[in-house]
This record gives C-alpha cells, sequence and structure tokens, in this order.
C-alpha cells in the first residue's frame, strides 16, 4: 500500500479502586503506545510517563524504515531514565520501586512494504481482528503464563490465581529489558487493540471482541472498552487505544476531518516497485 491512513481513539480510567492513573498512552501516527506504570504515585506514573515521552521523541523524528532500531532505542532510553529515576529515590526510601509494561505499535517499511511492528513488557496486551476474529498478539510477560506454557494451569486457573498480577519482565527492572517484537502484514489487521490489563483483567475477550465488532468507530469502541472495564468493577486503571487500517475496516463513517491521520509523508511517499 502506497498510501496508508488509519482512524484511531484512545480512552483512560483511573477506575474505582486506586486514587491515581498509572497508565500513560501516545496517539502519534504512526506510533502507539499504553504504558502500565508499577509502583504507586511518583513510582508507576513517573514510570508510565517516562515511556511515553521517549516515543513521543520517536514520533517526532520517526524514520519508517528504521522501525525496529527505533524502537528498541526508545525502550533503551525509557529504561535508563527510570532505572536513574529509582536510583535517586532509593537513596531516601530504601526498596523503593518504579517500573512499568508497554506495548507499542509502529508501522514500518520493510523493503518498501508498509507492515506493522509491535513489541510488548509485560502483560499488557495487542490484539488484532481479522476477519471478525479476535486475536492475542503478544504474549503475556507473567508467571500465570509461564504456568500455562508449561501446562501446569489452565487459562480459567489463570484468571483466579494467587500470582496473577505478578509480570516477569517490565522496563525498569534492574536485570534488563528483553521486549518481544512481531512483524505483522498491514492486510492481516483490520482492527488493533493496545489496552492495559485494567482492561483484559476486568472482561473476557469474548466481550472485547463483541465490543470492536459492534462499535465501528474507533472512538467509540475504544471508551466502550474502557466504560465496560470500569463497570465490571474497575479495579485497575484501564486503558484502550484501537486503530483501524482505512480499506481494510467494514465502517467508513469516522469523522476524517477530526481524526483522519494520512501517514505518506511519514512513511516517505509513494515508493516505485
Amino acid at each position: 500500500m502506497r498510501n496508508v491512513d488509519l482512524h484511531h481513539g484512545a480512552a483512560t480510567d483511573v477506575g474505582l479502586v486506586r486514587k491515581v492513573n498509572e497508565d500513560s498512552y501516545l496517539v502519534s501516527p504512526p506510533v502507539f503506545v499504553v504504558a502500565d506504570g508499577m509502583g504507586g504515585h511518583s513510582g508507576g506514573d513517573v514510570a508510565s510517563r517516562m515511556v511515553v515521552e521517549e516515543f513521543q521523541r520517536l514520533a517526532e523524528a520517526y524514520d519508517p524504515g528504521r522501525g525496529a532500531e527505533h524502537v528498541s532505542d526508545a525502550f533503551a532510553r525509557a529504561q535508563a531514565r527510570i532505572l536513574d529515576y529509582g536510583d535517586a529515590h532509593r537513596v531516601l526510601q530504601p526498596g523503593w520501586h518504579a517500573g512499568t509494561t508497554a506495548v507499542v505499535a509502529v508501522l514500518v517499511d520493510d523493503d518498501g512494504v508498509t507492515k506493522w511492528l509491535l513489541a510488548n513488557l509485560g502483560d499488557s496486551r495487542i490484539y488484532r481482528i481479522t476477519d471478525g476474529r479476535l486475536e492475542q498478539v503478544s504474549v503475556d510477560h507473567s508467571v500465570v503464563q509461564e504456568l500455562i506454557d508449561s501446562g501446569q494451569i489452565t487459562r480459567e486457573e489463570a484468571a483466579v490465581h494467587p500470582e496473577r498480577h505478578v509480570i516477569t519482565r517490565a522496563l525498569g527492572s534492574p536485570g534488563g529489558i528483553e521486549p518481544d517484537f512481531f512483524l505483522l502484514p498491514l492486510g492481516s489487521v483490520e482492527r488493533l487493540l493496545l489496552c492495559s490489563d485494567g482492561v483484559t483483567g476486568m472482561i473476557e475477550d469474548s466481550e472485547i471482541e463483541e465490543i470492536l465488532e459492534s462499535v465501528a468507530d474507533p472512538r467509540d469502541a475504544a471508551d466502550t472498552l474502557v466504560r465496560a472495564a470500569v463497570a465490571a468493577g474497575g479495579r485497575d486503571n484501564a486503558t484502550a487505544i484501537v486503530v483501524d487500517v482505512v480499506g481494510l475496516v467494514k465502517d467508513a463513517t469516522y469523522d476524517s476531518q477530526r481524526q483522519l491521520q494520512s501517514l505518506e509523508s511519514k512513511l516517505g511517499g509513494p515508493r516505485e516497485r
């Protein structure tokens, strides 16, 4: 595709239990990020904001031909900032910790072909809708996911496991970071969802699929997902970004004057084949 247009929407809510929203997100086409902070006020919220700030820097000078390199560099800069921030606080408060999960979606130029490059650290998730079916693309970096993978527990058991919130990879970990990357053809993603576990921990995948399939406007879809998570109990901060690729989605009623984003210039313009 020589010209890629995206429709997008985003929503976030502190929920019904937490006092501070430690989630942060970025919508700066062709860069999308959700980060779910950990560590409480002045810990998790600052860590997640640092991630968004570094990816905003990426978006302002983005080269789609070097997408994987740019994403890796942004992760590395955020990691260094979070570790420095933590070290400074631990001088006064031993044991203090700040960290954050992150899911990232960017459009990249792969030998002249536009594709999605997705990345994740932690248990925030990336889903796609294709041909009316929801599929989780990212793999949770969590204790319960490892138990599922080893066959020790089922997904149903994981939902109530006492260690279901313990993650195994995150920004801010002193042991370093190791994000997973996924490269997807543009045509394999009609609708993309990035969300924190405040959404997935409150509503089932079947409800997520129903909302993404029934709510045409991505702004309304993101808002509906977050409101559903809050209505289900809102035990955590909930954040969702929904992105549609124009021409692949079923509905064309989106208000193009308000949020239609033409990415041709950011992708370097048309390329000869």
